[in-house]
């Protein structure tokens, strides 16, 4: 699998799928959550309310419709909140492997991910990094390209250093 990264916004994305960083609720929410519920519509929270009335645990993944996003599909993952003490990486690293197990459930081959849990949850952002790049390169997928989109030029560089 080939890792890129870009610097931009995952909600403009050409990617089969894009992996929303969301709460365990499921029913939209701050930074890339809102970002991806405002972009896509209606039809995002719709199918996240059928899907998953529960909501989603912590480290796990599961899908909707992009509704009017550019992807064909949103990745939803739920990561540890740093700043409410939730601190286990291994729940970070389940992110990204739960999120590929998906798209290989779809038959998606491009993936866009955000930086899980290094924004408003709060984790290190050096060790978001390399905790996402690890994870990737270690994967064994039928996805072909990861693409991690960083939010603002110094996460861009950040990761960047580490691929």
């Amino acid at each position: 699998m080939e890792i890129e990264v870009v610097e931009g916004d995952i909600t403009q994305q050409q990617v089969d799928a894009v992996v929303n960083a969301a709460n365990r609720a499921m029913r939209g929410g701050g930074g890339v959550d809102g970002a991806i519920h405002a972009a896509g519509g209606p039809a995002v929270l719709e199918d996240c309310i059928r899907r998953f009335p529960e909501g989603l645990a912590t480290g796990d993944a599961g899908w909707t419709t992009a509704g009017d996003l550019p992807a064909r599909w949103v990745i939803h993952v739920v990561g540890p909140n740093y700043n409410a003490g939730e601190r286990d990486r291994s729940l970070l690293t389940s992110c990204y492997r739960r999120a590929l197990a998906v798209a290989d459930e779809l038959g998606a081959t491009s993936v866009a991910f955000p930086l899980v849990s290094a924004g408003i949850y709060g984790w290190p952002k050096d060790d978001a990094v390399v905790a996402a790049v690890e994870t990737l390169r270690e994967a064994t997928t039928r996805v072909e390209v990861a693409r991690i989109v960083a939010f603002g030029r110094s996460a861009y560089d950040l990761v960047r250093a580490h691929l």
